[in-house]
């Protein structure tokens, strides 16, 4: 029995997700000079965290798998920036396009970009694991 990496295990995954999103509203309140570092970032990050859990739902009901590869990982990207920005824009935050387009750049980047990062360097290993 091998052991699996730490990416693979779901409840570290999930925590992966989690910090990132907390960091991309840490990221993005401090380049607008925004007071209250660590709140200000809670405060802003709970919509896209929503998303973030909606996704990982999403993926556990459909294809009955952890979203800890890069197909399920798109599903997880694409409901944190979706209900995110849906729950921004009713409780009056902005949705400016331009921040929609960055939010989905960036979150597309970490929350993407951890799995493509683990597939490959789990392909790398396989290729260089003798048989």
């Amino acid at each position: 029995m091998t052991r699996l990496p730490w990416w693979r295990r779901p409840a570290l995954a999930l925590l992966l997700d989690v910090v990132l999103v907390l960091v991309f509203a840490g990221i993005g309140r401090a380049s607008h000079d925004e007071a209250g570092p660590v709140l200000g970032a809670v405060l802003t990050a709970w919509p896209f965290l929503v998303g973030t859990a909606l996704g990982w739902g999403v993926v556990r009901v459909r294809r009955h798998s952890w979203p800890i590869d890069v197909a399920p990982g798109v599903t997880v990207w694409f409901a944190t920036v979706l209900v995110g920005m849906l729950l921004r824009r009713s409780i009056g935050l902005g949705t400016a396009a331009s921040f929609v387009v960055v939010a989905s750049v960036v979150l597309a980047v970490f929350l993407v970009g951890w799995r493509a990062l683990g597939a490959y360097a789990t392909r790398r290993a396989r290729r260089h694991t003798p048989t």
